[in-house]
C-alpha cells in the first residue's frame, strides 16, 4: 500500500473533508498528523503550507463520472473527466487546500 503525504492548513477541516466528502476511514490520529485510507490508498494529513506541486493520490473507483458527479453536487473542486485510449477514467479532485488527487476507473479488464 502507498502513503503520500499532504500538508494541509487546518488539519481539523482536512480531517473533516477527507472523511466526509471523499470516504476516507482515519486509521490513525494525534494533534499533529492523521492517517487515512480509502480502498487500499494511505495518506496521511499534516498541519504546514500545502506543496503547489506535490504528490498525487490515485484512487480506483468503480464509476469515475458518477463519483464526479457526486463530489461536484458537494461543492468539492473537479477537473474533466479524460479517457484514456478506453483503458483508464481518470479526474483530477481538490482538497479546500489545493492538494490534488486522482480518482481511477479501469476500463478494460486484463
Amino acid at each position: 500500500m502507498t502513503r503520500i503525504w499532504y500538508r494541509v492548513r487546518d488539519l481539523d477541516t482536512a480531517r473533516a473533508f477527507y472523511v466526509g466528502k471523499l470516504g476516507f476511514t482515519e486509521t490513525a490520529a494525534d494533534e499533529d498528523w492523521a492517517a487515512l485510507e480509502r480502498d487500499g490508498m494511505k495518506i496521511a494529513l499534516a498541519e504546514g503550507e500545502p506543496f503547489i506541486d506535490g504528490p498525487v493520490a490515485s484512487i480506483d473507483v468503480l464509476n469515475v463520472k458518477a463519483e464526479a458527479d457526486h463530489l461536484r453536487g458537494e461543492q468539492v473542486e473537479i477537473g474533466t473527466v479524460l479517457e484514456l485510449h478506453g483503458e483508464v477514467r481518470i479526474v483530477d479532485i481538490y482538497d479546500p487546500d489545493g492538494n490534488r488527487l486522482q480518482l481511477v476507473q479501469q476500463l478494460r479488464e486484463d
